[in-house]
């Protein structure tokens, strides 16, 4: 009999130490989870900043993609129309780009076109 309590004592403990180490597994793993939640919503943020600004970039380029065809089809009528123009040369902003060599047009698109 006493064999039978000694046993059935030590099953408790071995049970009880069984369940503080799934419950001390189970605060980990939501320590865890919550971790890995903040990180998605950051990454989420993130992306949606980075779409917006991606959206701006797009209409600034096609923006300025419309522009520089029509500033090509001017060049085509002055060279059809057979007038003499004197085309300054162009410096190349890539060997000084903090130089900017003439005033440039705004460009209109704006982060507040887009809902972001």
């Amino acid at each position: 009999m006493l064999s039978n309590r000694e046993s059935a004592r030590r099953s408790r403990i071995r049970k009880q130490k069984q369940l503080e180490d799934l419950v001390n597994e189970v605060s980990a793993l939501q320590k865890d989870n919550s971790q890995l939640s903040e990180k998605i919503n950051v990454t989420t943020q993130r992306y949606a900043e980075m779409e917006c600004a991606n959206n701006v970039l797009r209409a600034q380029a096609m923006e300025l993609t419309e522009r520089l065809r029509s500033l090509n089809s001017v060049l085509y009528i002055v060279e059809v129309s057979g007038y003499a123009v004197d085309i300054p040369e162009i410096p190349d902003p890539l060997m000084k780009p903090w130089q900017i060599p003439c005033p440039v047009q705004p460009i209109m698109a704006l982060a507040d076109m887009f809902e972001c």
